[in-house]
């Protein structure tokens, strides 16, 4: 039996503890926020991709506990011009399809299953360093308290400390040249079917709603930023000020953007986008990293989940199949670099059709009509929801 130290008790973290448990293993998940440290981040879309990957750890049902589907996407321009509406990356052979949940229910919902099937989770763990040795590891936390292990594995997001651990000359987070804000609108009717999600490239923002089935609408915006904010910057991005600044964005289009920022309680502050072209290096002896720590993608990919699970999933059956760990984290980087960092590429470019002046604007918006005038020959994003891992299959070395 393996003792993994996991950093990091998000999407990644947690679901590799509970495959590593699975595999037979003994998983300890060390978080940095106390438990009580919930309710951060909005919301996420949670690809059928994603949902596949939970099937063989019985997690797909936990998901679908907190969220609701959403089925499909409908796209448009500002000028209140509808192209298409076509399926959100199709369904699982039981038909299920495409959910959409409150990130920190999301959390919620797999600590607890975590916590049922008796995976260790330790809170107030913030890693300082960790080192390592031909037979274990060893991690330290700014508490002063100290652990060892077989392996250390870093799911500790975009700013990883396991990523500078193993690599000191790691690449930076790459800025995407967009905001992200939203919230959530009550009191409004639109008219709108629950769990379709509406994405317009409106003249000045990229802005998405869905209507859940209580009837809130919960929505997001991009506003284009060119240059990266500073933290005072980002500061003065709330309250009422920042929603002026949005209603202002929105004024033009000819959507129910207007009304529904007026309509939100509380706008989410602003935060920046950042991805990672590539990672240069993910393992080094027995220390590994995972999820947003090894590839973080663009929202605008809808994938930085699923990409989390498909690697705990991954590393999970390695694990369990190689019984070398240096070996075990080389096959899990073999079978999962290429696949994220052309998921990273692809949302890289849908994020860029959000980042357009007002000449770039209009010759977007030709070439989005145009490629949405006719039927796809092919969805150019069907590689990402048509992937499949199969838990049953043994791992090749």
């Amino acid at each position: 039996m393996t003792r993994a130290l996991i950093i990091g008790g998000g999407v990644a973290g947690t679901i590799t503890a509970i495959a590593l448990h699975e595999a037979g293993h003994e998983p300890v998940v060390f978080e940095a926020y106390d438990r009580d440290s919930e309710g951060v981040g909005a919301f996420l879309t949670l690809a059928v991709n994603g949902l596949d990957a939970l099937l063989p750890l019985g997690l797909k049902d936990v998901v679908r506990s907190v969220g609701f589907d959403s089925p499909r996407m409908s796209i448009g321009l500002g000028n209140g011009t509808r192209l298409a509406e076509f399926p959100l990356g199709g369904a699982l052979p039981d038909g299920t399809v495409s959910q959409t949940v409150l990130r920190s229910d999301l959390y919620v919902a797999l600590r607890d299953e975590a916590a049922r099937r008796g995976v260790r989770v330790e809170y107030g763990k913030r890693l300082t360093d960790a080192s390592q040795t031909n037979t274990h590891v060893s991690a330290k936390f700014s508490d002063g308290s100290h652990t060892e292990g077989d392996l250390l594995i870093g799911a500790d997001g975009l700013r990883s400390r396991v990523r500078t651990i193993i690599d000191p000359h790691a690449p930076s987070p790459r800025y995407v040249r967009l905001l992200n804000t939203g919230g959530f609108a009550e009191g409004l009717d639109l008219p709108d079917e629950p769990g379709v999600l509406n994405m317009v490239f409106g003249r000045r923002v990229f802005f998405c709603h869905v209507v859940s089935p209580d009837g809130r609408v919960w929505w997001f915006a991009n506003p284009a930023r060119r240059t990266e904010p500073t933290a005072a910057e980002l500061s003065g991005l709330t309250g009422e000020n920042f929603r002026k600044e949005l209603l202002d964005l929105v004024a033009r289009d000819r959507t129910p953007a207007t009304e529904i920022i007026r309509a939100t309680r509380r706008i989410y502050p602003a935060w920046p986008t950042y991805d990672f072209p590539t990672v240069p290096v993910w393992h080094r002896g027995r220390m590994v990293i995972i999820g947003d720590a090894a590839h973080a993608t663009s929202p605008a990919a809808g994938q930085g989940a699923s990409m989390a699970i498909e690697d705990a999933v991954t590393l999970g059956k390695c694990l369990r199949d190689v019984p070398d760990v240096e070996r075990a984290l080389a096959a899990y980087e073999g079978l999962r670099r290429e696949r994220v960092e052309a998921v990273v590429a692809a949302g890289k470019r849908n994020g860029d059709d959000k980042v357009i002046g007002p000449v770039g604007r209009v010759v977007r918006d030709f070439f989005i009509k145009r490629a949405f005038s006719k039927p796809f020959d092919e969805d150019p994003n069907a590689f990402m929801w048509n992937h499949h891992i199969d838990w049953d299959e043994k791992v090749a070395v």
